[in-house]
């Protein structure tokens, strides 16, 4: 998801491959073919949930893929997630708070940081949240789906957060290769709401009928804990993308 938009920002600046054409798993591989160039790092196992029956297969890629990525290339702009932290502050993150990955999710993402750091001193960490883009399963469209099939859904109203357009996180991370910045830096949709109100905008946007209610976090289990605030912002001058309502519109013309 992330991937592709990254690609279509890069042009022809840019190269990438795909999971089939390296598996950042291999240590080999990804120095043969990354060969001391600059890499916008999109790859990572993302399932937050399968990650707590997997945590071995998480850290593969998220802490030892990365390493070798780091390792490999010049300078890596690697990207990370909310999940390093609790949710538990009340108002957003910046990026000097202290991490405390709640899920093994977010402990894999964390040691892909260090590591990345640790091999690549001049690399950016950016951390991100709610992404949401073409080419991959998202929010956006597991929402118009559900609101298409049922006409109902019920969302959870507790935990909050900053959706981010892939389509305007890939310019800033082009932007952040060809650039100087090193360390972590937090960009995401500029603006925060709930997952439920997140799905009323889609629902309003997308024109649908759809019986919508809130419900709370312990009413919808998971696996993996979710942390309820995901709220980022940056102290350190990080590129703002534009409002998370902007991102939606222009998702939304996409897909149409």
């Amino acid at each position: 998801m992330l991937g592709q938009d990254v690609l279509r920002a890069a042009g022809d600046r840019g190269v990438g491959l795909t999971r089939a054409e390296l598996d950042v798993t291999d240590a080999a591989a990804v120095a043969e073919a990354v060969g001391g160039a600059t890499v916008i790092n999109c790859a990572g196992y993302t399932d937050v949930d399968g990650a707590e029956a997997d945590p071995e297969t998480a850290h593969a890629v998220n802490e030892r893929g990365a390493r070798n990525v780091a390792e490999a290339a010049a300078r890596v702009i690697h990207v990370s997630t909310d999940y390093v932290f609790d949710g538990t502050k009340p108002g957003a993150y910046v990026e000097s708070d202290p991490v405390n990955p709640l899920s093994a999710y977010g402990r894999s993402k964390l040691a892909g940081e260090r590591a990345t750091l640790t091999a690549s001193p001049h690399s950016v960490i950016v951390r991100t949240s709610w992404l949401f883009g073409a080419g991959g399963r998202n929010f956006v469209e597991t929402m118009l789906r559900r609101g298409e099939e049922h006409g109902q859904a019920k969302v959870v109203d507790d935990q909050v957060g900053c959706p981010t357009f892939t389509g305007h996180l890939a310019e800033a991370l082009v932007g952040l290769a060809e650039g100087h910045e090193h360390g972590f830096l937090h960009v995401a949709g500029s603006g925060a709401c709930s997952w439920y109100e997140f799905a009323q905008a889609i629902f309003d946007r997308a024109g649908m009928d759809v019986e919508l209610d809130p419900c709370s976090t312990a009413e919808f289990p998971r696996p993996a804990p979710r942390p309820a605030n995901s709220v980022l912002t940056s102290e350190r001058g990080a590129p703002q993308l534009p409002a998370w309502q902007e991102g939606l519109d222009a998702y939304l013309g996409v897909r149409a």
